[in-house]
């Protein structure tokens, strides 16, 4: 019966290790500097839709006090609502330079496709890629750009909270912010330092160009991942940011929620197997009720008491998310939601992406019928 307690033992001390990292990354060295000290930036933001606070999210950009950057917005459809927000922003801000262009691309991932293209009429040798629906704070460029000044850096990206406006996605933000973002430090801490986050990328155009643009990595469906392992794969390092964005969730379903938390499952089993099946160990709510069910109390409790503990100070202290403490007893709830989610991630390689059904080869690229590709 003492086997069934060593899960919650193995959970538990991989939730102290992911307090020692979140003590680790308060520590790091912050990147600092004037924003005259700064490149000039192009932002790249491909677009489908218009998401809940999409012109909230694409404001924050143009809102920059940076010296010299420019926004461009990427589509694929014409009739797509978020030209019309695009139009709007522009009116608003008639002095930054904000470009919409439309896109016609082969790609099995129509968002590479778009960015690709989206570099090619990039003014900038700084080139900085992030989500339609990301929300970024002032002083976003200049904590973002900072560590370039370093050569041996090839790519940067933040850790990212969440909002939302439904319970179901208010869930999923739970997850991101007390699982998610430990993950990512741990990964760090333990040296695994190949992947980047789509919240942002900023890398020089120049690197780019390197590991074959954006088509290199355009049959991919995890194209943050891909464009960090090939950076990485020139010998540069992948730094993370001080600064913190947010992405909006909306008002998502339970089953959207579902189909997407099975999609990005999917998608990491594919990219990073082993690392897939060793987030078996994180799941400490369901091994601390195996270690309770088996009359170990002690081991049930430390794994469940070092788990909310690791998720608050992440959370809240890290990522300075303010829906995490007032929801703390709704963490192990969470869990058993996204303990379900991990194992049918464990099979399968169908996902959903936007409003289409894609299968996922071996090698994480997109399985697609011929004509056919993906949507930005």
């Amino acid at each position: 019966m003492i086997l069934l307690a060593i899960p919650a033992i193995a959970a538990a001390a991989y939730y102290l290790l992911a307090i020692v990292a979140a003590a680790v990354w308060r520590k790091r060295l912050a990147w600092h500097g004037g924003a005259g000290t700064r490149p000039p930036v192009s932002i790249l933001k491909p677009v489908h839709g218009k998401d809940p606070h999409f012109y909230e999210a694409i404001r924050s950009h143009a809102m920059q006090g940076y010296k010299q950057y420019e926004i461009l917005f990427g589509f694929t459809n014409a009739n797509d609502p978020a030209v019309a927000e695009i139009e709007r922003l522009k009116r608003e801000f008639p002095r930054q330079r904000i470009e919409a262009v439309l896109v016609s691309t082969s790609a099995p991932n129509a968002k590479v496709g778009v960015l690709a293209e989206l570099a090619r009429h990039a003014k900038y040798e700084v080139l900085l890629v992030n989500d339609s629906d990301i929300l970024v704070e002032p002083g976003y460029l200049e904590e973002a750009t900072a560590p370039l000044t370093d050569p041996g850096i090839g790519l940067v990206t933040c850790l990212y909270r969440a909002r939302s406006d439904s319970a179901a996605a208010g869930c999923e933000a739970l997850g991101i912010a007390t699982e998610f973002a430990p993950s990512v430090m741990v990964a760090r801490l333990l040296g695994q330092a190949e992947f980047a986050l789509g919240s942002t990328m900023v890398f020089r155009a120049e690197t780019l160009r390197r590991i074959g643009g954006f088509e290199a990595i355009g049959k991919y469906l995890a194209d943050d991942y891909q464009l960090g392992k090939h950076i990485r794969a020139l010998g540069l390092r992948i730094e993370f940011a001080t600064v913190v964005v947010e992405t909006g969730l909306g008002a998502g379903s339970w089953g959207q929620v579902w189909r997407h938390q099975l999609r990005w499952s999917r998608t990491i089993r594919v990219s990073r197997p082993a690392g897939y099946i060793g987030f078996g160990v994180t799941q400490a709510t369901v091994w601390a009720l195996v270690a309770f069910a088996a009359g170990y109390w002690w081991a049930g409790a430390a794994a469940l008491a070092l788990r909310l503990t690791a998720g608050v100070i992440t959370g809240a202290r890290i990522l300075r998310d303010p829906r995490v403490a007032p929801n703390l007893w709704l963490i192990p709830v969470r869990d058993l939601f996204g303990f379900a989610v991990w194992v049918c991630g464990l099979f399968g390689r169908q996902v959903q992406w936007r409003d289409r059904q894609l299968a996922l080869r071996a090698d994480g690229s997109i399985l697609t019928e011929p004509g056919k590709t993906g949507q930005p």
